[in-house]
């Protein structure tokens, strides 16, 4: 049974920053691509960031390039995104989640991930 359990979210003041953190367990973690998708209220899902099962290749999402960065630690089950610069438009539930696919695919980030954990809430306010 695939588990992912996200860690690190909290309130922020714009300009701030977070660094997320998911422990996965069920599957051969370094088998598979990985990522994180966010959902604000009343919004659609939102891939943010799809890194390849060795983390050498990523997609980042228009709306956050430069300012975040996903990684993973193969070793230990973990992956990562680092927030940097937040902006209040970051606001939103943070989940890890498997794309559709076991290697990077850009085109996943148009369907909704095969699975994802319970989600880490991400707040930016002064």
């Amino acid at each position: 049974e695939v588990r992912l359990v996200e860690s690190g979210g909290g309130l922020v003041q714009p300009g701030g920053s977070l660094r997320l953190s998911c422990a996965a367990s069920g599957f051969t973690f370094s088998n598979y691509a990985m990522g994180w998708v966010r959902q604000a209220p009343g919004k659609e899902l939102e891939w943010v960031s799809i890194i390849s099962s060795g983390g050498g290749a990523t997609y980042v999402a228009d709306s956050v390039k430069g300012r975040f960065t996903i990684s993973r630690d193969n070793a230990n089950n973990m992956l990562y995104l680092q927030l940097n610069s937040l902006k209040r438009e970051d606001t939103a539930m943070y989940y890890c989640a498997n794309p559709r696919s076991a290697y990077l695919n850009e085109a996943d980030r148009h369907f909704p991930p095969s699975s994802r954990g319970q989600g880490t809430q991400v707040t930016i306010s002064s």
